[in-house]
């Protein structure tokens, strides 16, 4: 939840950069509107499965319970490129919104140079 209340709190910062935010969990449609309900005013995918899981490249893990999905995050630019991707087994290693949006803001910067904007 606190990675989804960082991106939220920074969501005027990705508005003026025209991106869009969205989170997607494993979890049923009660969780997600438990978490939406904690302020979270981004889409908030619900009851991913395994199959569509691999269909966006998340990583799956496999232990002594079974296999099952990690946290995977993607920056996608125009056209669906995958600009950056994530894949983590905890906290450590999460994109942190700063960074994102540093990433984001030089990208576009380069972006309007090269448009001669």
């Amino acid at each position: 939840m606190r990675q989804l209340a960082a991106y939220e709190a920074r969501k005027a910062d990705f508005d003026a950069l025209e991106a869009t935010i969205y989170a997607a969990s494993v979890d049923a449609l009660e969780q997600a509107r438990e978490v939406a309900a904690r302020g979270i005013t981004f889409p908030i995918g619900y009851g991913v499965s395994m199959e569509e899981s691999q269909t966006f490249g998340a990583w799956q893990a496999k232990d002594q319970h079974g296999i099952y999905i990690q946290p995977s995050e993607f920056l996608l630019g125009r056209g669906g490129v995958v600009l950056g991707s994530m894949y983590a087994s905890g906290q450590v290693g999460r994109m942190g919104v700063d960074e994102v949006l540093t990433f984001m803001t030089n990208r576009e910067r380069r972006r309007r140079e090269q448009e001669g904007a």
